[in-house]
């Protein structure tokens, strides 16, 4: 190692020079076979040879074949690589701390997830008061061999007496809902199928609401499209098939629906949805008139044309946040029982989007998001400001969950260097408690988060946040860079940890998110300015990151690593091939690549309000223009590009990821390697496995690493020869 690293304590950066195309043997692709099928779009012909790809990998043999013989090449190239091995060990090590999840109180009992360090899954705990013995509920490392079926989301009764709980196999998307007697322990035999993009909200300790979808056609589980969402009740002790349908539009089997419950029981609202724009009507239902007017739902909010989110109630009184007349949102409030809704501000909106609101005790408090970074605020119930709830840096706030009557609330802090700290509020007296924080294998005081500002292609000045250690800071010498994005949905990249971050940090390099259009970390506008006809700006503001990062003395001119996943995969394809220049590695992950078929899939149907709708003509213009699969070229000295799906993701099915991968093998894209790695039972992300993160990282990291010069030591051994080249 080193002198640097010695007299900081932090494995300081022992850089080589990148790979060039002549010092490597590109592996020999596995063949694969090309179809004729092609179809006329507003008079192009668009050819699909790989369309077979989009057949189910666990029905389809040829695909199946075609994923075990691609994997095969991936992971002979990938053991190649001498810093697989250091990544595992440090992931394990980095991962290896205790994660609590935020406490939810029902009933004086405090219900939490757990996690000691290296559990596959984490396990539910509950407490009897704030001071109790924990208690395991429910451990989901004993439900599967291979530790890939998770507890997903999971909700407490009014008094803690049950829990109904979500089950995740696979990483999939659907759910299968039980419920637990939290006093005994025990499962009391309710199961609820086909679950799917749901909470779960309970009518007291009687029974609970949730949405779900048809039964699916028999093999079409993780590809038929999802339509017909509907609101049911289940009440406790009754078969599934006795469940009665609280609200449906079968007439308008596009739409989605969902049901939240007030604290006090007496309100339940139907928020329904189109796609993924946050454009929702609402209606009320009087839970307790359901004896005489059964499950009668009154309109309170029409139109699909703003968001409306609830948040609480007091008597007849209902709070929701809004962007409507407040394109960075508001808090208003107004009367259930009023014939027609008046909606009153109750909080105005200001330059801050708020994020996020809750009511606990007699306090409102705010979320704001500042430059990306988490910021609240108390306010009395008529919205004069009490005080600030001060914030340790620029990170990310989550939580604050509570009731009205209680000033108990929690939530959590974190930071690109700071795993989530667990925090106890009392908004009555403003005293603050640490409920739990981790132990950690590192020192964050080592690593320096910063803020820059860039200026994009057209002018726009966009966020980005820096993260190095601070000897690599002070030293003034670039580093290879991992950056990272996603621009779209409405969804703000806020400072949050990470251990495959961490990792990166750890080995030397320099990690940057760049908050790109698309987002919501601006409100309205910044989501308008990267969707749609928009969409080049998400790829601009993108490029511009990179062009900055390298122009200012912060990334070698050969040393800048690309990575996202969903949306961002689709912001990575589409960059690599319009500034292959620019990128030294990527990782598109579990991406969209065909942006003329997406909507044909499960849920991507929901999307083209980010999209567009790829049979009319003026949106397939913008989606060809950029489509990550459409715009490969051949022969061109494209970057070394790491493509990483599974085959359990029915959100972005993996055949977006097969084919874009055969595209562009058979491009002879310039000597790199262009390879692909298939998970094998996991989904989009969610409820993976401990063990699967820790091996799809180490190759993730040891492959951008290995092209953008980031060397560590093999095995934990130091390298003599390394720590030489870095002096």
């Amino acid at each position: 190692m080193n002198r640097l690293a010695l007299l900081t304590g932090v494995a300081a950066c022992l850089f080589a020079a990148p790979v060039s195309a002549q010092d490597i043997a590109v592996p020999t692709y596995p063949e694969t076979f090309r179809g004729d099928v092609a179809e006329e779009r507003f008079g192009e012909r668009i050819e699909d040879p790989y369309r077979w790809l989009e057949d189910d990998v666990r029905t389809n043999p040829q695909v199946a074949q075609w994923v075990e013989a691609q994997n095969a090449v991936t992971q002979e190239f990938l053991s190649s690589l001498p810093a697989r091995d250091w990544y595992r060990q440090k992931l394990a090590g980095l991962l290896d701390y205790e994660r609590y999840g935020l406490p939810v109180k029902k009933g004086g009992r405090y219900f939490y997830s757990y996690n000691p360090g290296l559990l596959n899954q984490a396990q539910l705990f509950v407490r009897e008061g704030l001071t109790g013995e924990p208690r395991l509920l429910i451990d989901p490392n004993t439900w599967a061999q291979d530790g890939a079926t998770a507890l997903a989301d999971w909700a407490p009764s009014k008094s803690g007496r049950f829990v109904a709980y979500a089950i995740q196999d696979g990483g999939s998307d659907w759910r299968t809902i039980r419920v637990l007697d939290t006093e005994t322990g025990q499962t009391v035999g309710d199961e609820i199928r086909w679950a799917k993009f749901t909470g779960i909200s309970w009518d007291g300790d009687n029974g609970f609401f949730y949405s779900r979808f048809p039964e699916p056609e028999e093999g079409q589980d993780f590809q038929a499209r999802n339509y017909n969402q509907t609101v049911y009740y289940h009440r406790l002790g009754t078969p599934q098939s006795a469940d009665e349908v609280v609200f449906a539009t079968p007439d308008h089997p596009e739409r989605g629906h969902g049901m939240a419950v007030s604290d006090d029981g007496r309100w339940g609202f139907v928020i329904s949805s189109l796609g993924t724009d946050a454009k929702y009507e609402v209606h009320v239902v009087d839970l307790m008139a359901r004896e005489t007017q059964g499950w009668r739902a009154r309109p309170l909010v029409s139109g699909f044309e703003n968001e409306w989110n609830p948040i609480a109630t007091l008597g007849t009184t209902a709070y929701f946040v809004t962007n409507k007349d407040a394109p960075r949102y508001r808090l208003v409030a107004t009367d259930l029982s009023a014939p027609t809704p008046a909606w009153r501000t109750v909080v105005s909106e200001t330059e801050q989007p708020i994020a996020g609101a809750s009511l606990i005790g007699d306090k409102l408090i705010v979320q704001y998001l500042r430059d990306a970074a988490s910021r609240a605020q108390v306010f009395d119930l008529q919205g004069q400001p009490v005080r600030e709830i001060a914030m340790d840096g620029l990170g990310s706030a989550s939580g604050f969950i509570g009731e009205p009557g209680d000033p108990e609330t929690f939530y959590a802090f974190s930071s690109f260097n700071r795993p989530p700290t667990i925090y106890r509020l009392d908004v009555n007296s403003n005293q603050t408690d640490t409920f739990a924080a981790p132990k950690l294998t590192f020192d964050p005081e080592q690593y320096l988060v910063e803020q820059v500002f860039y200026n994009s292609k057209d002018g726009t000045r966009v966020p980005m946040f820096v993260v190095r250690s601070k000897a690599s800071a002070a030293s003034g010498r670039p580093a290879p860079t991992l950056l990272y994005g996603y621009g779209g949905f409405d969804i703000s990249l806020t400072p949050g940890f990470a251990a495959t971050r961490m990792a990166w940090l750890e080995a030397g390099g320099t990690y940057v998110v760049a908050n790109i259009r698309g987002g919501g970390e601006y409100g309205k506008a910044w989501h308008d300015g990267g969707r749609l006809a928009n969409k080049q700006n998400v790829f601009d503001d993108f490029i511009a990151a990179g062009e900055y990062l390298k122009a200012n003395g912060y990334t070698p001119s050969d040393g800048l690593a690309i990575q996202g996943g969903s949306n961002g995969g689709l912001l990575v394809g589409a960059v690599v091939n319009q500034r292959p220049d620019l990128i030294d590695a990527a990782n598109p992950s579990v991406g969209v690549m065909d942006m003329l078929r997406f909507d044909q899939f499960t849920a991507g149907r929901y999307w083209v309000d980010d999209y567009g709708y790829p049979d009319r003509e003026a949106d397939f213009r913008v989606l060809r223009a950029y489509s990550p699969l459409h715009n490969i070229r051949d022969d061109v000295d494209y970057p070394p590009v790491l493509v990483t799906t599974a085959d359990t993701d029915d959100r972005v099915v993996p055949g977006h990821s097969f084919k874009y991968t055969a595209a562009l093998q058979a491009a002879d894209p310039g000597g790199y390697p262009q390879l692909i790695r298939v998970e094998t039972r996991a989904g989009h992300g969610a409820g993976k496995p401990t063990d699967k993160i820790i091996e799809e990282y180490a190759d993730v990291l040891a492959f951008l690493g290995h092209f953008t010069g980031l060397e560590v030591p093999s095995a934990g051994q130091a390298s003599v020869q390394a720590s030489a080249r870095s002096n």
